[in-house]
């Protein structure tokens, strides 16, 4: 993810290979997993996770889509939001609720629905960093019992691991865009000219870099801390690591992508620079499943 980062590439790994294959290598049957993951590895085919709601405010059990059981399935009817490639998806993980109110923990499940099964609707729209989004309403979709991941009523817990996983590799991803933002602009400071001399000898610029390169070592580490907590057997500990690098990972990005359009002046505002094009994916990045203030106050809730 770190390298995809420096690279700034849009196709859907992080939807597919990350947060798909690893909810249905963790829970998927055996049918699923034969089905999918060689399809997911030689790039036939593709995953999407509609976990989101309108009114959920990156709160996973904020499910109000049901799933309403049948003789041979389920009916699914509902509203999924800001779905990570789900326009390009063969087929999405849909969280729905098989019992309970909207906001329990309890009673969330998940499907495994195909693009083109009838009543999905699906309207693609891009973000402002060139990846793809979706909205996905379900009318009446019916799927089978085998279409479940895990068991019912149990599929919030493996929603949050999937999700902790995706937070992580997204930090990684964000390290690279990071690091990428720096090496740009210390190249422009050595070529641009001023007074008959590059920028970049001018002291204060400098420390202005040197302030950069101090706050990507941070993130640096809490994506380190993040990654190495991720198979801890104390979701606590594991989802304050999550946060904690999260949070710090936006403020980073944030602050290195600004520093960054200030240092190239009025160049930095083009869309003919690469730096404006990573610091919209560092946008982008931090809004994902919470950004760094959603994510402090979580972390200080699990502190509590």
């Amino acid at each position: 993810m770190q390298a995809l980062g420096r690279g700034l590439v849009l196709e859907p790994y992080l939807s597919t290979a990350v947060l798909g294959a690893g909810l249905l290598t963790a829970a998927g049957n055996a049918e699923q997993r034969s089905g999918w993951l060689p399809a997911i590895v030689d790039g036939t085919k593709r995953l999407a996770l509609a976990a989101l709601e309108p009114q959920a405010r990156f709160d996973l059990a904020q499910v109000r889509t049901s799933a309403e059981p049948k003789a041979e399935g389920y009916v699914l009817n509902g509203r999924k939001s800001v779905v990570l490639h789900g326009d390009s998806a063969d087929a999405l993980i849909v969280s729905a609720r098989t019992r309970g109110e909207d906001s329990e923990r309890e009673g969330v499940s998940l499907f495994l629905v195909n693009a083109d099964v009838s009543g999905l609707g699906v309207r693609g729209f891009p973000s402002i960093d060139g990846q793809r989004c979706a909205e996905v309403t379900l009318s009446n979709v019916f799927v089978g019992r085998d279409a479940m991941i895990g068991a019912v009523d149990g599929g919030h817990a493996l929603l949050e691991q999937c999700v902790d996983t995706g937070i992580a590799a997204l930090c990684a991803e964000s390290v690279g865009c990071m690091e990428m933002v720096l090496e740009i602009t210390v190249d422009y400071l050595r070529t641009r000219t001023q007074f008959g001399r590059p920028i970049g000898t001018f002291q204060v610029l400098q420390h202005r870099v040197a302030d950069m390169a101090i706050a990507i070592e941070q993130a640096r580490s809490a994506a380190y801390l993040a990654a190495g907590r991720l198979r801890d057997s104390d979701s606590v500990e594991r989802r304050k690591a999550i946060s904690a690098a999260k949070a710090l990972v936006g403020r980073s990005g944030r602050y290195v992508g600004q520093q960054a359009i200030q240092l190239h002046g009025g160049m930095g505002m083009t869309d003919e620079l690469a730096v404006g094009h990573y610091f919209k994916r560092l946008t982008c990045i931090d809004m994902t499943w919470g950004d760094a203030q959603h994510h402090t106050e979580l972390y200080a809730q699990l502190l509590a």
